[in-house]
């Protein structure tokens, strides 16, 4: 019996036991693996397929008996089962046209297990589910067949932590560039997949649109053992922005805008995680935001109209008066 088909089986004899299994009756049941050698080397044996078993996640550990059970191997099926999640009919159906409308996008992470997932939403919603009528456009540039392709080695990779070597097209460079990243994780904003990792050659976290990896090859020895860990507290909002204003093109600056009209109740939708207050004037609110783009924060607020304008800094009230001056002049309209 390979290594394989061993720890399969050890898992299936674990769940279906009833009482905690001694070493004697588990040598039992495997002769060809635990008996016909000494006794150290079968331990020394069984120890490296538990170990296996735990680092894999099935949690399996040695109790003491007493007067109403022996010694032995048991699992903590707390530990091993999900709790049942009770959700409603509505829910269910929410959430399985959530996910068929991601497999329908050009390219996605993970088609495979997320698909193996909605079958079993299927499965124990015991009835028919919708087809939902949605579909997530990623645009030519973000879609094909080498982007789909990407995306799933990269979701292998940031799942088994092994790093990955490529070839990118950096918008600053005519020629490629190999990078060898460990990959921390995918993200998708704005319509557009960023790999998060560590690169070998800055030696600092980086960022890279995966639709500019020409090749990728991800490392394949010693596949079951990690090439590295994420540290600790990683967080992908500290390094994807998720508005134009929060890309870091230079340091940072604080921003107080006035909203009035009909923005005036949507100053956290329209600048989340801001400050904001009303204004003495009691007809508009002030917005406080930190700002890395201040170019990318004042297009913005010049496609709100009016309704939105730039107090402070005094370099900022004159970049966007710039800004607009420019644009009048471009389409022949005086200042």
């Amino acid at each position: 019996m390979d290594r394989t088909e061993r720890l399969l089986d050890l898992v299936a004899l674990f769940l279906d036991a009833r009482e905690p299994i001694p070493w004697a009756e588990l040598r039992e049941h495997f002769p060809h693996d635990y008996m016909g050698i000494s006794d150290d080397a079968a331990e020394r044996k069984f120890e490296r397929d538990k170990a296996e078993l735990l680092e894999l996640g099935f949690p399996l550990t040695y109790i003491q008996g007493d007067d109403e059970r022996k010694d032995g191997y048991v699992v903590d099926r707390d530990a091993y089962y999900l709790p049942e999640v009770d959700l409603s009919k509505e829910e269910l159906a929410v959430l399985y046209a959530a996910g068929s409308a991601a497999l329908t996008a050009g390219a996605f992470p993970g088609r495979d297990d997320l698909s193996h997932a909605l079958r079993k939403i299927g499965f124990f919603a015991g009835h028919a589910l919708p087809t939902p009528r949605v579909r997530m456009e990623l645009g030519t540039e973000q879609d094909g067949p080498q982007l789909a392709a990407h995306l799933e080695q990269l979701w292998q990779a940031c799942a088994g932590h092994k790093w990955v070597q490529m070839s990118y097209a950096s918008p600053k460079r005519s020629e490629l560039i190999d990078r060898k990243v460990d990959p921390y994780g995918l993200t998708l904003r704005r319509g557009i997949w960023t790999l998060v990792g560590f690169c070998h050659l800055r030696q600092d976290v980086r960022t890279f649109h995966v639709h500019r990896i020409r090749s990728l090859k991800a490392n394949t020895a010693r596949p079951r053992t990690p090439d590295f860990e994420v540290p600790e507290g990683f967080a992908f909002d500290d390094h994807v922005a998720s508005y134009p204003w929060q890309h870091r093109f230079h340091p940072r600056v604080d921003v107080r805008l006035r909203l009035s009209g009909e923005l005036l109740a949507r100053g956290t939708t329209l600048f989340p995680g801001a400050s904001v207050a009303p204004a003495e004037d009691g007809e508009s609110v002030l917005v406080d935001l930190p700002v890395t783009f201040l170019d990318g924060l004042l297009r913005f607020c010049l496609q709100l109209g009016p309704a939105c304008h730039v107090e402070a800094p005094e370099d900022a009230r004159q970049r966007v008066k710039d800004m607009a001056t420019s644009i009048l002049e471009k389409h022949g309209v005086a200042a």
